[in-house]
């Protein structure tokens, strides 16, 4: 299989260097001599990663980038070695860097991709700062401790403003950020599914000042290269070490759920790029068309504090359109939004936009060399298409369909390989866990540096009054047989005990987190006679919703069946339950609680009044962990294998 892979990345590759040598020939054809040009005469052409077209050159305009030589002379035997020092940055400040992503990184073995490719990791519970973290690193002596990075691993000119910033925030803040720049510069995986509320703005911070770190190294990179091969144009040879780039520009991924989130990541993105050193291109119309016409009124963010769930408003206020894409290009003294793709540093972007932007351009070339991938609120991700996520991912690091005018002699040899996805840093953020983000961090996050993931003892959550629900379990032995196992539990045990009891089987609502099972029983409640009951989905028009709830309300519906995505993006208060049944529990913890606290917004119910029952089984793990606390899912799991 390895034999057929290599195989197939020197076929594509080959392809590749032949459509991209005749592009250059056809380029060539005005020319009156192509051999005039003497070899040292000859000019590079590199993508255009350069800050303007003047860059596109091999010399410099920038004050900045003309500081004095890069480059130190060997004195022993006259060869030459770049100095990536430079700029007042202590030499921690790019090996992280230069360690990972550069030409050669030398954790980039043979073994290394072998271990990834069997899953052989050293896996250890640690602590940093306050984290508890399970980190899977590759088997070595090494501890983590030792692996960390610290501030210094952030460039001088970023670094300076943001510890400047960091001195007028709270204390939480500044260790949350700490935790995090940490481990990001070092360049392993992270998963974090445990954010609270309030420190989604200071992880966002942290994130983006790790991204603008890593696309000023490689800009600054490639600036240099570009000064040594100005600089060398006369030389007999002209520099070999200069693989600094990828087949295309992007290298910076956000994935996003709405457009509202992809204010807050330019907003976090500026933050550290303050007026009057940096100009934001284009940033009025960004707020035009990302933010809600002058016109609309946001009555999320508008309504008194408990109006709504805090975690609603955060999520829903604003635009919540989820087609959306944007390339963001940074220089150095600019940061331009609405760049074109091939031509920005950072994409942000819906799974939903990316994925429809590949099947129209039919390519995903854009993402052939993404270095560092961000996911920020999954928890809404997977209430969107989840195949979304896997399709984007499919089309990441792969070689491209074209050359897209790139100078071959300039990408990096791990590019050419067809090895940059084990070099990709993926960061996963949630406030709680699932099992489709966890499959994709085993399964999808290859990076041979390691993966750490965030870890959280859940306590048990309040139920309203001295309510008990019941949680009754089923048997399964296979995750495939799962959702036919609940549902023959459901139909055969648990609704015929309901319909045999007049006061269980009327005022009841049927609580279904998966759409794919809430079709189910939804077309089984259709095929019984009998039965009367309304339903409320994500697909619901307000009049449907209107009606559904009037009927149950008023007692013309005994059973009322709620999918999660609807209370997800509806939050709807519904009168008149007596009996609560949860299909499967909620992904969103909150979900439990507000469904067992809504009996008694009808006047003189009391907890005696009130039944909740539960399915679960042992695949159930993570939404339990989150409803009756880690200690208590431990025992409720007792006696599975």
């Amino acid at each position: 299989m390895a034999a057929e892979d290599a195989n197939s990345a020197t076929t594509k590759l080959l392809t590749l260097l032949n459509v991209s040598a005749l592009k250059s020939r056809k380029r060539d054809r005005g020319i009156d001599d192509p051999h005039t040009q003497t070899k040292g005469n000859r000019r590079r052409r590199s993508v255009a990663f350069t800050e303007d077209s003047a860059l596109e050159t091999t010399s410099p305009t920038s004050q900045e980038d003309a500081k004095p030589s890069s480059e130190i002379v060997n004195a022993n035997d006259g060869t030459v070695v770049v100095d990536d020092r430079g700029y007042g940055d202590p030499e921690d400040a790019t090996s992280f860097y230069e360690r990972h992503f550069g030409a050669n990184p030398k954790v980039l073995t043979e073994k290394s991709r072998m271990h990834v490719d069997q899953n052989s990791w050293k896996t250890t519970r640690e602590k940093v700062g306050a984290l508890t973290v399970v980190a899977s690193l590759p088997p070595g002596p090494t501890p983590l401790a030792k692996m960390l990075a610290n501030r210094t691993a952030i460039l001088e000119r970023l670094r300076k403003p943001f510890l400047d910033r960091l001195a007028k925030q709270t204390q939480e803040s500044v260790h949350v950020q700490n935790e995090l720049l940490s481990i990001l510069p070092a360049h392993f995986d992270l998963y974090h599914p445990a954010i609270p509320l309030d420190h989604h703005q200071s992880i966002r911070e942290a994130i983006a000042l790790h991204a603008l770190d890593h696309v000023t190294k490689k800009r600054r990179r490639i600036l240099k290269n570009n000064e040594r091969i100005s600089n060398a144009k006369d030389a007999p040879e002209p520099p070999e070490d200069i693989q600094d780039q990828g087949f295309t520009r992007p290298s910076v991924l956000v994935l996003l759920p709405f457009r509202s989130f992809a204010v807050h990541w330019v907003n976090a993105l500026t933050s550290h790029t303050p007026r009057p050193s940096f100009q934001i291109e284009n940033h009025s119309r960004f707020l035009s068309e990302y933010g809600l016409p002058p016109d609309a009124v946001d009555k999320l963010a508008t309504a008194e504090k408990g109006t709504y769930p805090d975690d609603h408003v955060e999520m829903f206020k604003g635009n919540v359109d989820d087609n959306f894409r944007i390339g963001v290009k940074l220089t150095r003294k600019s940061v331009k939004l609405f760049a074109e793709f091939y031509g920005c540093d950072i994409i942000l972007a819906s799974p939903l936009g990316l994925r429809m932007s590949i099947e129209k351009e039919k390519n995903a070339d854009f993402l052939s060399s993404i270095e560092i991938l961000v996911m920020d609120q999954m928890n809404a991700m997977v209430m969107q298409n989840w195949d979304h996520i896997e399709y984007v991912l499919s089309h990441m690091n792969r070689f491209p369909s074209e050359s897209h005018d790139a100078d071959f002699s300039r990408i990096k040899p791990w590019y050419l390989d067809g090895h940059s996805a084990y070099l990709r840093q993926s960061i996963l953020l949630s406030p709680f866990e699932t099992s489709e983000i966890r499959a994709l961090y085993h399964r999808k996050l290859t990076n041979i540096a390691g993966k750490i993931r965030v870890e959280k003892v859940w306590p048990a959550l309040q139920v309203p009054g001295s309510l008990e629900p019941l949680f009754a379990s089923f048997d399964c032995l296979n995750p495939q047989d799962e959702a036919g196992k609940r549902f023959d539990c459901f139909t055969t045990q648990l609704l015929p005990k309901l319909l045999k009891s007049a006061v269980q089987s009327s005022n009841a609502i049927v609580f279904i987190p998966s759409s794919f099972d809430f079709i189910r029983v939804h077309n089984y409640f259709r095929k019984q006679t009998g039965l009367d009951f309304a339903t409320l989905s994500e697909y619901s028009s307000n009049q449907d919703i209107s009606r559904a709830r009037q009927a149950f309300f008023t007692g013309k519906k005994s059973f009322l069946l709620i999918s999660e995505r609807f209370h997800f993006y509806r939050r709807y208060k519904i009168r008149g339950i007596r009996n609560i049944i949860f299909y499967a529990l909620p992904e969103h913890p909150q979900f439990f609680s507000e469904f067992l606290s809504y009996p008694f917004l009808d006047d003189g119910v009391d907890p005696i009044d009130v039944s909740c029952q539960v399915m679960y089984c042992k695949y159930d793990w993570f939404r339990l962990e989150r409803i009756v606390g880690t200690a208590g899912a431990r025992s409720l799991m007792q006696g599975y294998s």
